[in-house]
């Protein structure tokens, strides 16, 4: 069996990378598996652990960071992110083309340890849009929307390191440009075998 691609998409909080992987996640012929984060932020009303997230304590994440056990990881806003090691590798070995929801910061990272990533970075189709978007969801207090601005300013000036960067003005279009490109990656990757 072959092994499955390795795939991360990045994007400024707010882009709509949830919404985009959701669409993505509905075509079968990709073979898309997600990988489940780990985080010590609280859980947030509606999701669930094991599903959206690994809900866990500071001291059980900094325990599977120094064990080596994380692909990558990062801390946000006094809150730790990342990928757990076993369950990426365990579904590429099954076939399966393991996508990632990861911060710019881990994308360096996972770039380190797996040289043929696909990397997708999503871009939103303007600053003040984006800012409506995070607005829109009025889950965060002032200080946090201010933080995220700042850090999404921060992320766009690091799209370069991505091999692809797409325009989420459209979901259905950002969704099928992904889908193309997942789908000439995986040919490539079966070519070259």
């Amino acid at each position: 069996m072959k092994q499955g691609l390795l795939i991360v998409l990045s994007g400024p909080s707010g882009v709509g990378k949830g919404t985009v992987l959701k669409e993505l996640m509905k075509d079968e012929s990709l073979k898309l598996s997600y990988s489940i984060s780990m985080t010590t932020r609280k859980m947030r009303e509606g999701e669930v652990n094991g599903e959206n997230y690994y809900f866990v304590s500071r001291e059980e994440f900094e325990k599977a960071v120094d064990e080596g056990k994380m692909l990558e990881h990062a801390e946000f806003v006094g809150n730790y992110y990342g990928t757990p090691l076993d369950e990426v590798v365990k579904l590429r070995k099954e076939g399966r083309n393991v996508i990632l929801e990861i911060e710019v910061q881990g994308c360096k990272q996972v770039q380190e340890k797996v040289p043929d990533v696909l990397t997708i970075f999503l871009v939103p189709p303007s600053m003040e849009e984006l800012e409506k978007r995070i607005r829109g969801r009025k889950t965060e207090p002032e200080e946090i929307i201010q933080e995220r601005l700042a850090k999404a300013e921060r992320e766009m000036k690091m799209m370069d390191q991505y091999k692809y960067v797409i325009c989420n003005d459209d979901v259905k279009l950002a969704t099928d440009i992904i889908s193309v490109i997942i789908k000439r990656h995986v040919e490539k990757m079966n070519e070259a075998e």
